[in-house]
């Protein structure tokens, strides 16, 4: 059997990162190349971070400067 390594993008403490939509540079790390929101074990947030890079990403494609998925 394979061991799987785990790949965290983060912190796995996130120290509360300050999430803004405007930086595009740090909102890509954590999207596919399809434009999917990576996950919380792979972004390595708290529930708390995950939202507000959730909301950020959202926020930042609505006012577009993001793609939209597809």
């Amino acid at each position: 059997m394979k061991r799987r390594i785990r790949t965290t993008i983060g912190s796995k403490n996130c120290d509360d990162p300050v999430i803004d939509y405007k930086n595009i540079e740090y909102l890509e790390k954590f999207l596919t190349p399809q434009g999917q929101i990576l996950s919380r074990r792979r972004t390595g947030f708290c529930n708390q971070c995950q939202k507000q890079l959730k909301t950020a990403i959202k926020r930042a494609r609505h006012v577009g400067l993001l793609p939209f998925v597809g």
